[in-house]
């Protein structure tokens, strides 16, 4: 039991660490509202784990990975948000640049911006939540790597819970981890120039992952 939970959490590590969708949105909510708003997506983030992986015990996940229109229905929505969420921080990036009171002040890292839609818990707790539920993605993995994990001897349900409390609890450790990075190269990101250079990259990034949800076979 000890040895399938260990190799579980080296699993889950090891995937937390592969980028993706949750790393390019953290870094788009830490440039616009800094920690707090990351550490707010991130929350909204391992809700959406946590979800999918109860979906994978009383069987939901299994019915959506093995239906083709859930299945599309879900990539759609899920492109239209990343889509959107990349559209939106080149579209703010644009317009940062065309002001020429950003380009002569200092431009803090991390910092948060002056909305208070941007500094709003409930927005960034959404924005998490939706890249999550909305990516099929999550289903599909949840269903074919949690039952891996699952000793024969043992009953189904709680373990499956436990699993994905304990998929949750790591990969937030290593998210936080990358939010305490982002800010400690807080000092590099004061410089408006490289600042916009990882905002555009970022919506970039966020954009292509939304088209590639489209046109990726499943």
């Amino acid at each position: 039991m000890l040895g399938t939970l260990l190799a579980f959490a080296v699993a889950v590590l090891l995937g937390s660490m592969v980028p993706g969708p949750t790393t390019a949105v953290l870094i788009r909510q830490t440039l616009r509202g800094g920690r707090r708003a990351s550490v707010w997506t991130l929350a909204g983030n391992e809700t959406g784990v946590f979800l999918w992986g109860l979906a994978v015990a009383f069987g939901l996940s299994g019915l959506i990975a093995a239906s083709q229109l859930a299945y599309d229905v879900m990539r759609m929505v899920g492109a239209v948000v990343l889509v959107y969420l990349g559209a939106q921080a080149l579209w703010e990036n644009r317009r940062k640049k065309s002001e020429p009171a950003l380009e002569s002040a200092p431009v803090e890292a991390a910092g948060p911006v002056p909305t208070s839609k941007a500094d709003s818990a409930w927005h960034n707790y959404r924005i998490g939540l939706l890249t999550v539920v909305t990516n099929p993605k999550y289903p599909v993995f949840a269903v074919s790597f949690l039952p891996q994990f699952v000793p024969s001897d043992v009953s189904p349900l709680p373990m499956f819970i436990l699993l994905s409390v304990m998929w949750v609890i790591l990969d937030s450790c290593w998210f936080l981890g990358f939010i305490w990075f982002i800010h400690w190269l807080k000092p590099v990101f004061s410089r408006s120039r490289v600042r916009r250079w990882l905002e555009r990259t970022t919506g970039a990034v966020l954009i292509a992952l939304g088209l590639k949800l489209v046109t990726e076979p499943r």
